[in-house]
C-alpha cells in the first residue's frame, strides 16, 4: 500500500502557531521532508517544528531548492534537477508504504515550495493520497502582530509580491488594502512611491513576524538598510 503524503504549514515561524492536527501528524510520522534554500544552510521551517515535537529517530530528507535557476544547454535546469531529486526521494518511502509529511513555512497553498513538486509526484505515483494541512500565512501573522484590520465588509485587498512593479501605484489606488510581500529588494522604491501618492501613513512595514527577532515599524520613515529581511512585507491600509 502506498504511503500517504501530509504537506504542512507551520506557520510564520512561532511553534505555537502550529496547529493540533499539525503537530499530531508530525509526533505521528517516521519521515520528514525538509525543504532548504541553500544545501549548507539550516531549514527556518525545521527550525519551527523542532520547537514543538520531538524528532528523535525520525528519517529527515533534506530538500535543496536553490533560489536561481541556472541553465546548463542540452540539460535540465538546476532547479529542475533538484525537483526531480526530491520527488524521487520521496517517492521511495512513499511507495514502500512509509507516510511522510512535507513542511512548508506558512501555509501550503499560498507562494508554497511543494506546488513545484506537486504534478511530478502525481505523475510519479497517480493513486498517491496528498493530505494539505493549513497553516497561519505571513500575511495573517504580521496583521495580526501589527494590530491591523486586513479587510472588512466589501473592502477589496489585493496579494502582490513585490517583484511586481507594473502598474503599482494604479494597484495601490484602487483597492482599501494592499499587501506587498518580500520587500526587501524593492523597499526603497515602493516608500517613495507611497510617499508621492500621499500614503506613506497609512503603510506598516513588519519584518519576520512571529519569529524572535520580529520588527514592526508604522513609519516606514524609520526603516534603515539593516532592517531590510527576506521575510517581511508591507501593509497598506486605507
Amino acid at each position: 500500500m502506498t504511503g500517504t503524503l501530509s504537506v504542512i504549514g507551520v506557520g510564520p515561524g512561532d511553534p505555537e502557531l502550529l496547529t493540533l492536527k499539525a503537530v499530531r501528524l508530525l509526533k505521528e510520522t517516521s519521515c520528514i521532508c525538509v525543504p532548504k534554500g541553500r544545501e549548507e544552510g539550516s531549514s527556518l521551517a525545521m527550525s519551527i517544528v523542532e520547537k514543538a515535537v520531538d524528532l528523535t529517530g525520525k528519517e529527515i530528507i533534506e530538500a535543496h531548492f536553490p533560489m536561481r535557476k541556472t541553465k546548463l544547454q542540452g540539460y535540465e535546469t538546476e532547479l529542475d534537477a533538484k525537483w526531480q531529486q526530491t520527488v524521487e526521494e520521496v517517492s521511495s518511502r512513499l511507495l514502500t508504504g512509509i507516510d511522510t509529511v512535507f513542511i512548508t513555512i506558512g501555509d501550503p497553498t499560498f507562494y508554497s515550495t511543494f506546488f513545484y513538486l506537486y504534478d511530478r509526484l502525481l505523475e510519479r505515483i497517480p493513486s498517491l493520497n496528498v493530505e494539505f494541512i493549513p497553516g497561519i500565512s505571513s500575511i495573517n501573522a504580521a496583521a495580526s502582530r501589527a494590530k491591523l484590520c486586513l479587510a472588512l465588509a466589501d473592502e477589496k485587498i489585493a496579494v502582490l509580491p513585490a517583484t511586481y512593479t507594473e502598474d503599482l501605484k494604479q494597484t495601490i489606488e484602487e483597492f482599501d488594502t494592499v499587501v506587498l510581500m518580500k520587500v526587501h529588494r524593492v523597499f526603497f522604491m515602493v516608500r517613495n512611491l507611497l510617499k508621492d501618492i500621499g500614503l506613506l501613513d497609512k503603510a506598516h512595514y513588519i519584518v519576520r513576524a512571529g519569529m524572535e527577532d520580529e520588527k514592526i515599524f508604522d513609519d516606514l520613515r524609520k526603516v534603515n538598510e539593516e532592517d531590510l529581511n527576506y521575510f517581511s512585507l508591507i501593509v497598506v491600509k486605507k
